[in-house]
């Protein structure tokens, strides 16, 4: 069975989110591992509402952000994966990880 890891990432510094998400896929490629990726979604703006006071009604203008996200996938390379997983990423950026189980073709449930 193949193992896929899912790495999510979202920052609101996309400068610092696409630095070192290139590092990490030069990093991959360099142990050989097969990376796809990274792929990026269009920025998402959060707004946050402001109020004066405790009661709804009497506002600041509403705080908004920039959250840009990248998504990759390390297919196979279980140890390149996990020495991606135990990484120290900069705090800024919010890390996501999920594993999948992948049957070869053809293969029976039983």
């Amino acid at each position: 069975m193949t193992f896929v890891t899912k790495l999510s990432f979202a920052s609101g510094d996309r400068d610092v989110l696409t630095e070192t998400v290139q590092e990490l896929k030069r990093t991959l490629e360099r142990k050989g591992a097969e990376c796809k990726g990274p792929h990026a979604p269009p920025a998402e703006t959060v707004r946050v509402p402001l109020y004066k006071n405790l009661r709804a009604g009497d506002e600041f203008p509403p705080w908004s952000y920039r959250v840009y996200k990248r998504t990759m996938e390390i297919h196979g390379a279980d140890d390149a994966a996990r020495d991606v997983v135990a990484r120290d990423f900069p705090d800024s950026i919010h890390v996501e990880v999920e594993i999948d189980r992948k049957k070869p073709l053809g293969h029976r449930r039983e």
